[in-house]
């Protein structure tokens, strides 16, 4: 349960309601995601989420699948599952294949893995790997 009520778009200020008719004209849908709603209590901040998410989404040197994947793991260590969800579906859509997801998958344990075990024996950094 969240500990806020998910606004709707009649119960948002005008500032809320401007972020949203921005993410549906640049996503192309009529759907605002409950995290956008959630937000939209606080409008500022929904408008400086959204703002830094259109930039560091954006094509770039990372294509966007490659983005979401990377999202995808990191909400993966960080135990939300919203983001989970919502960033895997947003994945599927950029082209992510079920062969790909079982690979990002199998990637996520591995280092999930290897993370606790060089953390639990506090293996030193070779200086190879220092700058």
């Amino acid at each position: 349960m969240g500990t806020v009520p998910l606004l709707s778009d009649e119960e948002v200020s005008a500032d809320a309601l401007a972020v949203f008719t921005e993410i549906r004209e640049v996503r192309q849908t009529d759907f605002i995601n409950n995290f956008w709603r959630s937000l939209a209590h606080d409008p500022a901040l929904l408008r400086a989420t959204w703002d830094r998410l259109k930039v560091v989404m954006a094509p770039g040197a990372l294509d966007p699948l490659v983005k979401e994947m990377l999202y995808v793991a990191v909400s993966t260590a960080n135990g939300c599952e919203y983001c989970v969800h919502s960033h895997t579906a947003a994945a599927r859509a950029k082209g992510m294949t079920p062969e790909m997801h079982g690979e990002l998958l199998a990637v996520i344990g591995m280092a999930a893995q290897t993370n606790a075990l060089v953390t639990g024996l506090q293996t030193p950094v070779d200086d190879a790997f220092k700058e």
